[in-house]
């Protein structure tokens, strides 16, 4: 096991190119393998989710080749396998769907933390959709035998893009429309990739609908994944700083990060920005007297990736922030909220666990102190921004975070 001793920065000033964005990267990897013809992906990313993605559609039987940091992709029809998803619950999740209406028996599992991820609210509409699936108490490793597919109209009962995408792509197969409807919209680079695939993609405010057909292989250039700007931004407004992070995504489903620090008093400018169907651009943040952090149930899908983030950013602004309405976090690769209040908790932060969310008692002074982040990559950088704007702090398995963000550590806070 790795450590990482991370040292008290009392200024921060930077200019950032963070890893591609992992969602986009993962189901760049997926749909292109299942489409016809030849894709190429770049600035794909390369931490260990997208490579178990890559992983497991090389066994279904696509091409793919990564040069650098591009991706060559040749689809093919898939072929009956065993597939190990490794941590990566959008890789597991989304093949589900996919995987369903298609000749073949698949077997899907993933490491121990994957198996505690759920997976009924996956498993359950595709069963009503005709999949057949057997699964182990709700989580994996699941067993699937491809079926026939009917359409359905699903109004989703938890906000998950990944729960949504699967349905979707299990739409590809089925002989009449997927149609999906959100309380509050999730990410949505699913449905714009299928778009841009030739899929039969219809959207209406927070519905979204897929009818089955082909996909054709298509060029796509992956942005840079504001859920990784969200820790350097986080540790310049702690001290006082300021950083810009450099192409960086700009989907407005994925901004509720900015939004919240601009909220809070932070200046946030965009520069160079590139309207596209993923639009992109360089963010510059900066920040002095800031408010304390007030996120409720409908801000949380949108900000579900960077809440350990901002409750590092929390521990140093002064009165309490709250956070409501996040329960979702309780079923990440970790319980994220009694993990992010027991790393915080040994910095010396004041910060208490609620049913769904935590509060934090900001602006006292932190201490330096050793975090366990519980295998977590967004804790143990959540801990590592906490500790570099407080008193130090060291980070046990430190290497955790080449799940989304492998150079952490050495680009962030030179260490």
């Amino acid at each position: 096991m790795s450590e990482k001793t991370v040292p008290q920065l009392n200024s921060y000033d930077k200019t950032l190119i963070v890893p591609p964005d992992k969602s986009i990267s993962v189901r760049a990897v997926v749909l292109c393998s299942y489409a016809v013809g030849n894709s190429t992906v770049r600035n794909i990313s390369l931490c260990d989710d997208v490579l178990s993605a890559v992983d497991c559609m090389k066994h279904l039987g696509a091409k793919i080749d990564i040069q650098g940091n591009t991706a060559f992709i040749t689809g093919a029809p898939f072929r009956s396998c065993a597939l190990d998803c490794g941590n990566s619950a959008t890789t597991a999740r989304l093949l589900m769907g996919l995987l369903s209406g298609l000749n073949g028996v698949f077997e899907i599992d993933g490491d121990s933390s994957l198996r505690t991820r759920p997976m009924k609210r996956v498993i359950d509409p595709l069963r009503i959709m005709g999949a057949r699936i057997a699964d182990t108490d709700g989580h994996l490793p699941v067993r699937i035998i491809g079926s026939p597919l009917r359409g359905m109209e699903y109004f989703m009962p938890i906000s998950s893009a990944q729960v949504k995408s699967a349905l979707l792509l299990a739409g590809l197969n089925c002989s009449s429309a997927v149609t999906v409807t959100e309380k509050i919209k999730t990410r949505n680079h699913t449905e714009i990739m299928l778009n841009d695939m030739n899929g039969d993609v219809a959207l209406d405010g927070n519905t979204v609908k897929c009818a089955g057909g082909i996909i054709f292989g298509n060029d796509i250039t992956v942005c840079g994944d504001i859920s990784a700007a969200a820790y350097p931004i986080a540790l310049a407004l702690a001290v006082g700083g300021s950083c810009t992070v450099k192409n960086v995504g700009l989907n407005p489903t994925r901004t509720g990060f900015l939004d919240i620090v601009r909220k809070i008093g932070g200046r946030v400018s965009v520069d160079n920005r590139t309207d596209c169907a993923e639009p992109y651009g360089d963010i510059s943040v900066s920040g002095g007297k800031l408010r304390p952090i007030i996120i409720g149930e409908n801000e949380v899908p949108l900000v579900i990736d960077e809440i350990p983030a901002l409750c590092a950013l929390a521990c140093h602004i002064d009165g309490v922030s709250v956070i409501e309405g996040a329960g979702e976090l309780r079923h990440k690769e970790s319980d994220r909220i009694s993990c992010t209040v027991a790393a915080l908790k040994s910095l010396g932060a004041q910060i208490e666990e609620t049913d769904s969310g935590m509060i934090i008692y900001g602006g006292k002074p932190l201490k330096k102190g050793t975090v366990n982040p519980q295998g977590d990559h967004r804790i143990a950088m959540a801990a590592a921004v906490a500790g570099a704007a407080g008193a130090g702090a060291v980070v046990q398995n430190a290497e955790c975070v080449s799940v989304s963000y492998p150079s952490f550590f050495e680009e962030v806070l030179g260490v």
